[in-house]
Order: structure tokens, then sequence, then C-alpha cells
């Protein structure tokens, strides 16, 4: 009795925690993180099934007969998989090979101009110093807050007006005129570049435009594939001002194509999913060629405080 309550004393208490209660030991913290991790992967596996849903059911749908995509309840999986619904799809009585040359037409123009017109005034706001550049900051980030359906009808008149209805115009114009997000992400991410460099630049010599094309462009890649990939799949995507200003058949793009597989009587359902699925292509080839530098351009844009 007396050994064991001197061994007691020897030990000491049991270690306590800063908030109370006695410390887990190592194996117990491990098994907690074990827990935690596979929980982790639990919950991510659960969404990613609840995102993937629709796109295998665009993919199967693709693949179906017309009698199969009618059926009642739905059928997941096809008796046999029609290929050709794709051929029919692309090459039937819509030109889609148009279509997609207008769509990369129009995007290429716009992303082109995001970049040219995002850049420069992110610079600006990032590193030069001006009387009110706050608030001039804070007066385009409150643009991101108005709507653009409020923008939709002046635009329109303004746009009928100039008689640039029914052209390229009105879609590739506005995109020279910078969007506040696209600024707001370069900035942030300019503000990340050291003043150190810029500094020694600018005692080289160096004017702002080459400090910002031989020094901040370079470094800015990440940033600038993020908004690149941002700028492709919004003009892409575009439907609501492609159906507004283009009204020739030669002139829509791809994403209002799709829009005409609706029939009055019937509609297509499996040839307009595989359509759908071969304009994806693009977007999810682009995204997995970039996604390291993606992910790390929208990391970087949003650690910055300054």
């Amino acid at each position: 009795m007396l050994l064991e309550t001197a061994a007691r004393r020897r030990k000491g208490p049991a270690p306590t925690r800063p908030g109370g209660g006695t410390s887990l030991t190592s194996q117990q913290a491990e098994h907690i993180r074990r827990i935690r991790r596979s929980g982790a992967y639990i919950l991510l596996i659960i969404s990613s099934a609840v995102f993937l849903l629709p796109f295998l059911w665009m993919l199967t749908t693709s693949l179906k007969s017309d009698a199969e995509n009618l059926a009642f309840p739905p059928q997941w999986l096809p008796d046999s998989f029609n290929f050709d619904n794709y051929a029919k799809g692309w090459s039937g009585s819509l030109p889609f090979n148009r279509f997609l040359v207008n769509t990369i037409v129009i995007t290429a123009l716009s992303m082109a101009g995001n970049l040219i017109s995002c850049i420069l005034p992110a610079y600006a706001f990032a590193r030069l110093r001006a009387r009110a550049a706050g608030v001039m900051f804070a007066a385009l980030l409150a643009t991101m807050m108005i709507p653009r359906e409020i923008t939709l009808v002046p635009k329109f008149v303004m746009f009928s007006k100039l008689g640039w209805v029914d052209t390229y115009l009105p879609l590739i114009v506005p995109e020279f005129f910078g969007v506040a997000l696209y600024i707001f992400l370069l900035r942030q991410f300019f503000t990340t570049i050291p003043q150190e460099l810029i500094d020694a630049a600018r005692i080289d010599g160096a004017s702002e435009l080459r400090i910002l094309w031989s020094v901040m462009l370079p470094l800015a890649k990440p940033a600038i594939a993020a908004i690149c990939l941002f700028s492709f799949v919004a003009n892409w995507n575009q439907y609501l001002e492609n159906s507004i200003y283009l009204r020739s058949m030669e002139k829509i793009t791809l994403a209002q194509g799709l829009g005409m597989f609706n029939g009055q009587y019937v509609t297509q359902y499996n040839q307009m999913m595989a359509v759908a699925l071969v304009s994806m292509l693009p977007i999810l080839i682009i995204f997995f060629l970039a996604q390291k530098t993606f992910i790390r351009g929208v990391t970087l844009t949003g650690i910055a405080g300054r």
C-alpha cells in the first residue's frame, strides 16, 4: 500500500489540457485525426457524387434511343449504346459547325478584351499612388452589386441606335471596358508581388509599362490563367445576351443552337444531350490541363488583404 502511494506521488498528477481535463495520448489523438479525416473524405465523396449525377444523366441520355428517353419510370442505363446520336445531333438540320466557329470567335475576342482592359487598371490600383484611389476602387467594387438584368434594356437601346443588332459588336466591345471581378482578382494578386522587384526595375530606368510587362505579368501567370478560364466559361456558355442581339442563323452560337432542339411537338433529348456534351468538351479539357495553375491563381488572389 505504501509502495503504491509513493509511486503515485513520484509520477505526479496526470497532465491536463489548457481548458481542463486530462490530455489525450498520442495514440488517441491519432485515432481522432483518422476519424475526422475519414469523415471529411466521406463528405467529399458524397458531394462529388451529387455534382456528378447530372453529368452522368446527360451521358446516359445521349446514348439512349428515342423510346428509352420517354420511358417511365426513367431508365438510367440504355439497353444498347446509340453513339450515332452524336453524329445525328451535330450533323442534322442545324449547322453546328458554323455555330462552333461563331462561338470561338466571340469567346477569343472577348477574352482578349478582358485581359487588355483588366490588367492595366489592376496594376494601377495595386502599385500606383493617386488621390482618391481607395474611393475609386470601392466604386469599382460597388458595380459588382448591380444586377446584370438592370442594364439589359439600356444597353439594347444604345446598341440598336448604333446599328449593332445582329452583329458580334454588342458581345465583344463591352469586354474591352473591364470587368470589376477580374480587376479585383488581378489587383489582389499584384499586391502579393514584392515591392522590391518593382523598385529595382525603376532604379534601372524601366517605365511603368515595362515593369508591368517584364516583371508583373510573368509572375502573375496563375492569376491570368484563372481570369482566362473565368472569361472563357462565361462567354462560351453565354445565352441571354446572345439571344438578344444575334438573330441570323449564320451568326448564332452553340448555346443558342442547343435551345433550338426544343421543338413544338417533340424534342430529341438524346441528340440534345449529345451535342451538349460535345460543347462541354473544350471547357473540361482546358480546366484539366490548367487545373493546378487555376487553383493556385484563385488561392493567391484571395490571400492579400492590402
